[in-house]
């Protein structure tokens, strides 16, 4: 998912609508199913894990070459247990999807450790403005502190 210039998300997405019938099997070290479902989203055929066997690795080329989806043992059970939450508890909502945009531009900053006087002048905004933005972000994303924000952010493909 971090390469330089794109992420694979991007990339993925870039490929498959620029090249028609083009399939992408996306080969990562996160099994998190945000990636997932932002892969598939994205066109992507197949997941699977970089720490796989390379006899998995090439069946799982052969699967997508063939246009079938190929999902890794460890990404079809993320994908499951996903399913199986979703349809027990109604829908879930990615917290992260609740932030503004704006809210996302001060995450990444803020991930990125910037200082609020550095984010405020970026943006231009108040130091006060900025601060409001951080607490907002850390109560809608569950978060308590520097360091589960940024862990949050390298989960979340935000920052690498």
């Amino acid at each position: 998912m971090s390469m330089p210039v794109f992420n694979g998300i991007d990339a993925a997405h870039q490929i498959t609508r620029q090249v028609v019938g083009t399939r992408v099997l996306v080969v990562s070290m996160h099994s998190e199913d945000v990636y997932v479902a932002r892969a598939l989203q994205a066109g992507a055929t197949g997941y699977m894990l970089k720490d796989c066997a390379a006899d998995e690795l090439v069946k799982a080329v052969a699967s997508v070459a063939a246009g079938q989806p190929y999902f890794s043992p460890a990404i079809a059970r993320v994908m499951l247990e996903d399913y199986v939450r979703r349809a027990g508890g109604g829908s879930v909502v990615d917290r992260y999807d609740t932030l503004s945009a704006r809210e996302r531009e001060v995450f990444q900053l803020v991930a990125e450790a910037r200082t609020t006087k550095e984010i405020a002048e970026l943006l231009s905004i108040s130091a006060a403005t900025v601060e409001t933005h951080r607490a907002r972000i850390m109560q809608k994303l569950d978060i308590h502190n520097s360091a589960e924000l940024v862990l949050y952010a390298v989960r979340r493909g935000v920052i690498s």
